[in-house]
């Protein structure tokens, strides 16, 4: 059970700073009733503005952190403080205590469980997603569920006055079917977790495949290689071998003797030839010499006439003496040259006799010596290239085996095929939660609507309420009278009222067979408007006997004075001087 036990309310709306704080610990019947001082007190038009409809929306925001009514938070904060705004609230649930604290400027929200405050993931903005999950979680009710069941008020679209698929979701939820949907909505989000590690997997394997055809490429592309290597190392050595077949029928030995031949033939035929050239020079010399001789020894013999050589007149004694001395030098230096060239000539004919008669020039293949060199060392290379040829080893072999051996991995698809086999089952399961016709859905369908629809039935009977009010199968509502169809704004203010209040009741009775029982029921002027006497009278009826025997602690937010002696409490909400406060028996520790 649920027993929601107290409330404090500080600078909220239009409480102050002044903390008020309102018991939900007491059972049966409280009228809250307005008292309006800044309007006359007492009087009957001074009863609306008391800030009454603020304890349910305090209430509210407690647990939901929203209000009852379309309020935004900041405006939850009193005009005149704009700050410290504080609400807190306590109960149990199946002995285990609960406390929350939540407000705005400064943002706040604390959570505690058997006073022990417990750690917040994110307060920034004064919310927990965590939190309120938790809270959630404990209450078991959402919101909507809560305006419905707990807080009944004319703020609140009537049941049914919304779209069809809004009644659909309350009637879900009230009947369990919506755990069902919770259920679908975690499966979807596993499903979905499936579908992502398969889509990984799928990554994982096409990857792996994508890399076993790259590295299949590569072999293919090693094995081209590989077979033009060895084409190439075949033609090289035919190559190799050929070249050297075609240089080996020169004997190389035998034509360096004969380039050396040759090269003693060149050098005495050019010995020869220079003999020959000194030899003619030589000759050509002593010609000239010989002439030099007979000129000087001839105008010698013409000075022994004392008649000048050259101009032929006669010479003087002293002259003739010196022309004399002149002339037996230049005889003397004619000869000495003339002797001179007559030994150099014998000299190269006699070693021109000795070398004799040297044939014809030696033959050879090459034209130089360097060239018959150059043979014989591209032979050894040729020979010693065809050897590297021979033992050059494959350089693609073992690429191709390492690929083959590590490189392809073989593709485990048992993953993959679990992950698909855990698909289907998840998607048949979501299918048995979702659909519609699912055995299911109907089963819990028929075990809960029908205790609804007579739960309904009798709360509208005790209402006064001539209508027939049914939930078919569909979760559509059905309203007759006398068996015309009717709708929901075919009916009065008063037959509306009524019939919000049977079906809250009825829900209620539903909710609390499902899940837990809640102490704590809030009935905000839906008893006053337009409701007749008998309406009134059979309203209180219900909800004493809620108080009475089901242990309910029910508050009828009112503007009527007279219900004042048909109640166990009354709570009086003050309005004064701008600010609210709470007749209340708890006791209030203000800071």
């Amino acid at each position: 059970m649920i027993k929601i036990k107290n409330l404090t309310v500080k600078n909220f709306m239009s409480v102050g700073n002044q903390t008020q704080a309102v018991d939900f610990d007491k059972q049966q019947l409280t009228l809250v009733l307005g008292e309006n001082l800044d309007q006359g007190g007492d009087d009957m038009g001074s009863r609306n503005g008391t800030g009454k409809t603020t304890i349910v929306n305090a209430l509210s925001y407690a647990l939901y952190g929203v209000a009852l009514t379309n309020i935004k938070r900041n405006n939850l904060i009193n005009k005149t403080n704009n700050k410290g705004m504080l609400v807190t609230l306590t109960f149990e649930k199946d002995g285990t205590s609960y406390k929350v604290e939540r407000g705005r400027s400064p943002n706040v929200l604390k959570f505690f469980v058997n006073e022990q405050e417990q750690e917040l993931i994110d307060e920034s903005q004064g919310d927990s997603r965590k939190t309120q999950e938790t809270i959630n979680e404990l209450l078991g009710m959402s919101h909507n569920m809560f305006k419905h069941i707990l807080a009944l008020n004319t703020y609140t679209e009537p049941f049914l006055s919304m779209k069809v698929n809004d009644q659909k979701d309350i009637i879900e939820q009230l009947l369990g079917i919506t755990i069902l949907s919770e259920k679908a909505e975690v499966l979807k989000e596993k499903i979905k977790q499936t579908k992502d590690s398969i889509t990984e997997e799928n990554a994982k394997i096409n990857a792996q495949q994508q890399s076993n055809d790259r590295i299949a490429e590569t072999i293919e592309s090693l094995k081209l290689k590989q077979s033009a290597w060895e084409s190439t190392k075949k033609t090289n050595i035919e190559k190799l071998q050929k070249g050297i077949a075609e240089l080996e029928h020169l004997d190389v030995d035998s034509e360096l003797e004969k380039h050396e031949k040759l090269q003693n033939w060149e050098e005495l035929n050019t010995k020869i030839n220079n003999l020959k050239k000194e030899t003619s020079t030589l000759e050509s010399a002593l010609l000239r010499a010989d002439k030099s001789v007979d000129k000087v020894t001839k105008d010698i013999e013409e000075l022994d006439n004392a008649v000048c050589y050259a101009c032929g007149q006669e010479l003087q004694e002293d002259k003739k003496t010196e022309i004399e001395d002149k002339k037996a030098k230049e005889l003397e230096d004619a000869v000495s040259y003339q002797k001179e060239i007559t030994d150099k000539l014998k000299i190269a004919t006699d070693q021109l006799t000795e070398i004799g008669d040297i044939n014809g020039r030696p033959d050879t293949f090459y034209e130089t010596i360097k060239e018959v060199y150059d043979h014989k060392q591209n032979v050894a290379q040729l020979k010693q290239a065809l050897e590297n040829s021979t033992e050059e080893t494959d350089p693609y072999q073992e690429q191709i085996d390492d690929l083959k051996n590590t490189g392809i991995q073989e593709v485990d698809w048992t993953t993959i095929n679990a992950y698909n086999d855990l698909k289907e089952h998840q998607e048949f399961l979501l299918k048995l939660l979702t659909n519609k016709d699912s055995f299911i859905r109907k089963k819990i369908i028929d075990q809960n609507l029908a205790y609804l629809n007579n739960r309904l039935t009798h709360y509208l009977d005790k209402l006064g309420l001539p209508h027939q009010v049914v939930f078919m199968n569909d979760l559509a509502v059905e309203i007759t009278q006398l068996g015309q169809d009717l709708d929901f704004d075919n009916l009065s203010r008063g037959e509306r009222n009524r019939l919000i209040l049977g079906m809250s009741f009825a829900f209620r009775d539903v909710w609390e067979s499902l899940y837990q029982n809640i102490n704590l029921l809030f009935i905000d002027e839906l008893v006053d408007s337009g409701m007749d006497i008998s309406g009134v009278e059979n309203s209180l009826a219900i909800l004493k006997k809620m108080g009475r025997e089901r242990d309910k602690n029910v508050y009828l937010i009112s503007h009527k004075d007279e219900l004042v002696g048909r109640v166990t409490h009354v709570l009086k909400v003050v309005k004064e001087n701008g600010f609210t406060s709470y007749e209340n028996d708890v006791e209030i520790h203000n800071e």
